[in-house]
């Protein structure tokens, strides 16, 4: 999880940064490495003779640590001497573990909902029920509005025909659509409105 990242990560880039921190303090070697460095800054070649490592395996292992912000390299003269990086080590693992974005867990909760709304009303692509229940109602038309192409315009009679495919309470179905604002009625034409950004 490197610290010196300019740019914000996203959710799920942080979510990915924080598991390559794991990663990389999930190898005995590596914890190893880290508690030498923490007596003192050291270079590869010292940390492989006292390790009894060759020197490719010892960079290997310093590279995955520093690539991840535990570890800071200073060149002097010969050797890249390494020292710990405080700032992420200073941390209460809570603060690592636990994202302090809550739309990341708020979004997976959201998409479970969906998923088990949709497997709820739907059966092999038809549409068994009407949900009763306005929320499940607005999953079900999102889903089922993914089936107009934007842009394009749809008579009534078009637009029946798609909805039949769902199921057979077409008038429910498209006067749903349009009370949503997910399709647009403008003279008996249809035309499914632009997602939001």
């Amino acid at each position: 999880m490197n610290e010196a990242a300019t740019q914000p990560l996203t959710p799920e880039q942080n979510l990915e940064a924080r598991a390559e921190l794991f990663k990389a303090l999930g190898h005995p070697m590596r914890l190893l490495i880290l508690n030498l460095v923490k007596m003192k800054p050291r270079h590869g070649e010292e940390l492989a003779a006292i390790l009894n490592l060759n020197a490719a395996t010892v960079s290997h292992h310093l590279g995955k640590l520093a690539e991840v912000g535990l570890l800071t390299a200073e060149k002097t003269q010969y050797y890249q001497v390494y020292s710990l990086s405080g700032a992420l080590l200073d941390k209460p693992l809570r603060d690592v573990v636990f994202m302090p974005q809550p739309g990341v867990a708020a979004q997976v909760e959201e998409d479970a909902y969906r998923q088990k709304v949709l497997k709820t009303f739907f059966k092999y692509g038809r549409l068994k029920a009407i949900p009763a229940q306005l929320k499940k109602f607005m999953i079900v038309l999102e889903h089922i509005v993914q089936e107009f192409e934007p842009e394009r315009t749809y008579t009534e009679r078009e637009v029946n025909q798609v909805l039949v495919e769902f199921n057979d309470d077409v008038a429910t179905l498209r006067r749903g659509l349009v009370d949503a604002g997910l399709l647009v009625r403008e003279n008996s034409i249809y035309r499914r409105t632009a997602p939001a950004e």
